[in-house]
């Protein structure tokens, strides 16, 4: 039986330990680096070994993360025919459906140490709903008091106040995906009437990342480290 290489050995642990702090982070964002290489079936100090600093892993997780999820978004010719309005409520049903499910998570990449790469990872979805805001206001569907830039980062800080409070509250799923759209739409200067009427051209989207990550971490093995 041919031997395994140790550089993929080497890479396999690291892939282990990225899913395995994805986990625990989910469960507790303050999850310990012991925490994380025990759940990865690893030694502390392989985790120094891929990773010199806690942040270090958490960075990789959440931009990994951010990555993945862009790659869900609706994509420009998808978005390109809708009205101003309805293009923002589908970009922020897409984000809920991929992020209802790792709130924490989520919240670690847009509130710590990694926020301004995610911003950096995120840019073309921010350019869509500044471009969207634009067209709205041009159309005069959305509210003008405010510089168009000002606007699109409004909406987007009203999906991210509805992801805070749906983590801290515990709100369900089908709820979330509610008050992102219709808070995204208020935002942008609908009343929530009008905001309701949107939201039934748009239903929940089915998440992919989550489903596609846990069938690779099933399939994915760990090879020990040796003993310190």
């Amino acid at each position: 039986m041919p031997s395994r290489s140790p550089r993929r050995d080497a890479a396999e642990n690291r892939t282990a330990l990225v899913d395995a702090a994805r986990t625990v982070l989910q469960a507790d964002p303050d999850g310990s680096i012991e925490t994380i290489a025990a759940a990865a079936g690893l030694s502390r100090r392989a985790v120094y070994g891929h990773f010199p600093t806690r942040e270090d892993l958490v960075d990789e997780v959440v931009t990994g993360g951010a990555r993945r999820i862009l790659g869900t978004m609706p994509a420009a010719a998808e978005l390109a025919p809708l009205l101003p309005d309805v293009r923002i409520a589908t970009i922020a049903a897409a984000l809920w459906a991929e992020v209802a499910d790792v709130r924490s998570l989520a919240r670690i990449a847009l509130h710590g140490p990694s926020v301004d790469r995610i911003a950096s990872v995120f840019a073309p979805l921010r350019a869509a709903v500044l471009d969207a805001c634009a067209d709205g206001v041009r159309a005069g569907l959305f509210r003008d008091d405010v510089p168009v830039e000002s606007l699109a980062r409004l909406v987007e800080g009203a999906c991210i106040a509805v992801l805070d409070e749906a983590t801290r509250a515990g709100t369900s799923p089908a709820d979330g995906h509610r008050m992102v759209v219709v808070s995204a739409l208020g935002m942008a200067g609908l009343d929530w009437r009008s905001s309701l009427h949107v939201l039934e051209t748009v239903p929940p989207r089915t998440p992919t990342v989550a489903a596609a990550r846990a069938s690779a971490s099933a399939a994915r093995p760990v090879t020990p480290e040796p003993p310190a």
